[in-house]
Order: structure tokens, then C-alpha cells, then sequence
């Protein structure tokens, strides 16, 4: 297990999601022989350059085909491998979606496909790289685990989890080079368990990925107004701690989810669906990405124009307080 510390933490934050992941792979990999990883021609770009260097023998490269990836993917692990197969988001999400429907949800084989650049981190790349409709694709399909870790640190627990992990998963990667840190000292992480980093009595933020960071600066910023402010690390989408949003719904009087997904399919979504059969449930406000194809741009002006930083992040907030007062 790999040590989390702020130096560490600092180190892994320059380095990136993409990097970090291959970093993490490569950790556990000595514990797990039986661990085959593969690419669609993005070995480099998944952080996977070391992996294939220390282990060719347990590195598949199917190239751009990500649908045959996961046909492979799902025939090693019906032979008893460990498989973790990636490409960036919306091609290994919504191009190989049958085939992750019936080789992996329906079939229930152990590969974890690994999606990078989720959300819009790929910037100038464009629509045709981001990712967000891929939580939403993946969490309706049935026996399928869904994780976005809130930063580096986390891909490691996440990757260290999911080795252990027997059956299919979906690890969506945010975030850039100089992702900023959430966790700089170790903690307890499970699948399928919220991690509560703080508790507020007026304002619960829930968030994954990205947005765990904005959302932690955004009750900074609420509670040096007076407001009470929690935030909770919803890492697992699927299946959600429904303990998690009984506790923050019981304790405050706005809950509020931040992601960088659609507004639509995603953890705003899982979290509204949940409460629609809960009685005095307090009202919710989903905060993502809009619900249309945008233009391209650098990755921070994208966050910022859509409202995904600390600071716009507070002023909804702040303007859904007083129309609830």
C-alpha cells in the first residue's frame, strides 16, 4: 500500500490523474500476478509507459478498437485474469457501451474499465473527447460498480480497491496535470462508502471527483459568512451510500451536488432519485455540467464557465439559501 502523505500528495497532484494511475497500477501489480492491463492505443497517454516497461508480458495493446478491448478483456478474465482495460472516457463508455453491457454487466466478468479524462479535462480536444454522459451511461447498466475518485491519492485507493475487487467496475478519472489535493494523510476507503469530511447543519455538499476539491474551498467560503457547511466525498456513484444521504438529509436544510458530469444520469441524479421517496426530504441543487454540446477551450476556463470553481460554486449556493429562507 502505497504511503499518503503531503509530500506524496504535492508530488502526485503535478504529476496528474493519468500518470498517477499508471503509478498505481504499477504498485500493485507484484500483488497481483494474475493482473493484465490494456490500452486502445493509449498506453503512454493512461500513465501505463513504466507498467509495460516492468511487466510486457501482462500489457495488451488492442489498438483504436475499444469495442474488441473489452470482447478481450472479458475472455481473459473468464480465464481467470485481473483485468483492467482503458481509453479515454466517451470511447470506451459509449463505444464499447454493448460490450460492456453484455461481456461485463451482464456477464459479471472482472475487468475495471478504466476511463481517462473524464468530464473535460481533454480541453482543445473538443466534444469528441470529453466525457459527460459516461457516469450516466455506465450507472444503467445493471452489476456495473461506478467510482470517481476525488483526487490522486484516492486513484491509488481506488485502484488498490478495485484490484481486491471481484467483478465488473467503471473508474472514472478526472482532472488534469496539477490536480489539486484532497487527502494528504491516509484514511479509510471503501466502495460503495461515502467519505464525510466535514458536517455542516445548514448545507451538505455531496461531490466526487474534481469537484470534491471546489466543493471543500466553497465551504470555506460559505462558512466564513456565518453558514454551517459539510461536505461529503461520494466517491462511489454506484451503488451510493444511501446511509450517507439519509445522515447529511437529517442534518441539513439544502443538499447540494457538485460534479463535472451532465446534470443529467449522473450523481445529482442518483442522489434526486433516492430522495424522490423520502418524506421531508430537504430540497437539492445540482450543480454540473449543462445539459448541451459546448465550445472547446483550456481546461480551468471551462470549469470556471460553467460554474465548477469555489467561488461560483458558493454563489449558487448562497442565492439557493435566501430562496429558501
Amino acid at each position: 500500500m502505497v504511503e499518503i502523505n503531503a509530500s506524496n500528495a504535492r508530488q502526485w497532484s503535478r504529476l496528474g490523474s493519468r500518470g498517477v494511475f499508471g503509478q498505481a497500477v504499477l504498485s500493485v501489480a507484484d500483488q497481483y500476478p494474475d493482473m493484465m492491463v490494456m490500452s486502445a492505443d493509449l498506453g503512454n497517454s493512461s500513465g501505463l509507459d513504466r507498467f509495460k516497461k516492468a511487466f510486457p508480458e501482462r500489457f495488451l495493446n488492442v489498438g483504436i478498437a475499444e469495442q474488441n478491448m473489452i470482447g478481450v478483456a472479458a475472455g481473459l478474465a473468464k480465464e481467470g485474469y485481473n483485468v483492467f482495460a482503458t481509453s479515454f472516457a466517451p470511447f470506451i463508455s459509449m463505444r464499447a457501451a454493448e460490450q460492456i453491457r453484455m461481456n461485463l454487466g451482464y456477464m459479471e466478468m472482472n475487468v475495471k474499465a478504466v476511463a481517462i479524462g473524464s468530464g473535460v479535462s481533454m480541453a482543445f480536444l473538443g466534444n469528441s473527447h470529453y466525457g459527460i454522459e459516461d457516469a450516466a451511461v455506465m450507472r444503467a447498466i445493471p452489476n456495473m460498480t461506478v467510482v470517481c475518485p476525488a483526487d490522486c491519492a484516492e486513484i491509488f485507493k481506488t485502484v488498490e480497491a478495485a484490484a481486491a475487487f471481484e467483478g465488473p467496475m467503471y473508474i472514472r478519472l478526472t482532472g488534469a496535470v496539477n490536480n489539486p489535493p484532497v487527502y494528504t494523510a491516509d484514511y479509510d476507503f471503501q466502495i460503495g462508502r461515502a467519505h464525510t469530511l466535514s458536517e455542516g447543519s445548514d448545507v451538505t455538499i455531496v461531490a466526487n471527483g474534481t469537484m470534491v476539491y471546489e466543493s471543500l474551498a466553497a465551504a470555506k467560503l460559505l462558512e466564513a459568512e456565518g453558514l454551517s457547511v459539510g461536505v461529503v466525498n461520494m466517491h462511489t456513484l454506484k451503488p451510493i451510500d444511501t446511509a450517507a444521504i439519509d445522515a447529511a438529509m437529517a442534518r441539513s436544510k439544502l443538499l447540494v451536488t457538485v460534479e463535472e458530469h451532465s446534470v443529467i444520469g449522473g450523481l445529482g441524479s442518483a442522489v434526486a432519485e433516492y430522495k424522490a421517496a423520502k418524506r421531508n426530504a430537504p430540497p437539492q441543487l445540482l450543480i454540473g455540467l449543462p445539459d448541451r454540446f459546448d465550445k472547446a477551450g483550456e481546461y480551468r476556463y471551462l470549469l470556471e464557465k460553467h460554474g465548477l470553481v469555489a467561488a461560483k460554486i458558493a454563489e449558487r449556493i448562497r442565492a439557493a439559501m435566501v430562496e429558501s429562507d
